[in-house]
């Protein structure tokens, strides 16, 4: 019954809500005004201790970590990104972001120097036509009035997807895998790393720690969403 639904999705977007299939009306765009209401905000970006910050905890330094939503399998906001993630609704990344930077304009996320998208690997990139976390970080950059960076951090090494991997696992399929191809970018800045979604924040850890060794002054973390944690 869900891939009838999402099959219907696919073919009447943007025409649908994509969370619940009710039909848009004028001014909603992908997602309609009761979804958008009830989206399951974490309001991390408001406590400094949040459960996302406390992943980073003696790991790597981290001056700030937040996510927007909570991820919960099997719930229809999971089509959020699974829409976003797997079925080419790149632009749903941009209004997303969008209102994820809505959301930090009143805080300390507002005052980074830069905004960088965790990278693909090119492979990667080439199969799925964009990085989600590219247009994620697009929207919140131009809803924040920051600049964005794409290119400088990259993604090196083609690894296996994270998903049925332990912490130890995740951490060993991506240490080392990012580098910065221009140090002197970054070099003093206040960067602001974006993902979709967290949940061990090994990729993340590793992408602080290339940014830190290319001379970044600080680093935090943004993402979409976060799995249960904590």
């Amino acid at each position: 019954m869900r891939d009838f639904f999402n099959d219907l999705l696919e073919l009447f977007y943007p025409s649908l809500c994509v969370t619940c299939g009710r039909k848009l009306v004028t001014q909603e765009k992908y997602i309609c005004l009761h979804c958008l209401h009830d989206l399951p905000r974490t309001g991390f970006h408001k406590d400094p201790g949040n459960k996302v910050a406390q992943l980073f905890w003696g790991r790597v330094p981290v001056e700030m970590a937040t996510s927007w939503l909570y991820f919960r399998k099997g719930s229809r906001y999971q089509r959020l990104i699974h829409f976003l993630k797997y079925k080419g609704l790149h632009e749903l990344g941009d209004e997303m972001g969008r209102l994820f930077g809505v959301d930090l304009r009143s805080s300390p996320f507002a005052a980074v120097d830069v905004v960088v998208p965790v990278p693909l690997h090119w492979q990667r990139l080439r199969e799925r036509g964009y990085n989600q976390s590219e247009r994620i970080a697009a929207g919140m950059a131009a809803s924040l009035s920051l600049p964005l960076s794409t290119g400088n951090l990259v993604r090196e090494k083609f690894t296996s997807t994270q998903t049925r991997k332990n912490r130890f696992e995740r951490w060993q399929n991506v240490e080392g895998i990012f580098q910065v191809l221009k140090p002197e970018e970054f070099t003093g800045r206040h960067l602001l790393v974006v993902d979709d979604v967290v949940t061990t924040g090994s990729t993340l850890e590793a992408a602080v720690v290339a940014l830190q060794e290319a001379g970044a002054a600080r680093v935090s973390i943004a993402t979409l969403a976060c799995a249960e944690v904590g």
